[in-house]
């Protein structure tokens, strides 16, 4: 099992600026199937850059509306189900992707919803596939219908947190992650809305415990600031092994299973 980033920055600014890439991340192998998570701007690209095939796409989960996790959704859809001849693959998504939730959206096509099995994945929900299930997981974010992903496959936990400011209830949504993935935008004592700052993460990390903790979706300040500083710190803070993603970076899996 194979997880692969296609894009490590996040928010507006870094999406504009492209001071890292955007277009999410790949799970690639797990009970033979594929699976693109948040296919931001970029994601077609990139997939093609790092040698990745998005024609062998088999889920694509997409947790909310805002342009830096959905924007290549649709294309990538035309390569799942080979140039929208063939009724295959599975886009599991929030409400507002979907089917739109206020002045959000929807941001998938009714056509580019014609081929592949859609799914509307609310906090809570499971939607199981063979060996594989994905249970969606709170936020707490601009967008209200805003869901995080847990992927278990056979007892193996991958959690993304997805866009969320800190919430007391989180940690409990991400209980048993063997691999944690958290939207961490900023460093420092200030706030922002709906997101995480790497103190956040690190008080998640330090009550979960993950074998291992990935910071990705980094806002322009923590990209020029050196995040892995901060990732170093948070290592030290929790005993949890922290990394701060890079474009391209690509991990086995299999070695903690």
């Amino acid at each position: 099992m194979k997880l692969q980033f296609l894009g490590t920055g996040g928010g507006r600014f870094a999406t504009i600026s492209q001071k890292r890439m955007t277009g999410g991340f790949r799970i690639d192998e797990i009970d033979g199937k594929n699976i693109h998570v948040d296919p931001g701007p970029g994601a077609l690209v990139r997939s093609h850059q790092f040698g990745l095939n998005p024609r062998k796409i088999n889920m694509l989960l997409v947790s909310h509306c805002h342009t830096d996790h959905y924007n290549d959704a649709e294309v990538l859809i035309e390569a799942m189900t080979q140039g929208m001849t063939k009724r295959t693959g599975h886009v599991i998504a929030s409400d507002s992707v979907i089917n739109g939730a206020g002045e959000l959206g929807p941001s998938i096509s009714k056509y580019h919803q014609s081929k592949p099995e859609i799914s509307v994945l609310k906090p809570g929900d499971v939607i199981k596939e063979k060996n594989i299930s994905i249970r969606g997981t709170k936020t707490n974010h601009g967008d209200p219908t805003c869901v995080g992903f847990n992927i278990n496959y056979k007892g193996f936990n991958i959690n993304y947190t997805a866009d969320t400011e800190y919430f007391p209830e989180l940690a409990e949504e991400h209980a048993g992650a063997d691999i944690l993935i958290g939207c961490v935008i900023k460093e420092g004592e200030r706030r922002i809305k709906g997101h995480l700052r790497t103190l956040d993460f690190e008080e998640l990390v330090n009550e979960v415990q993950p074998q291992i903790a990935i910071m990705t979706h980094l806002g322009v300040n923590l990209i020029m600031n050196n995040p892995f500083k901060n990732t170093r710190l948070i290592t030290k803070n929790t005993g949890v092994r922290t990394i701060a993603a890079t474009d391209g970076l690509t991990m086995n899996l299999d070695q903690f299973m």
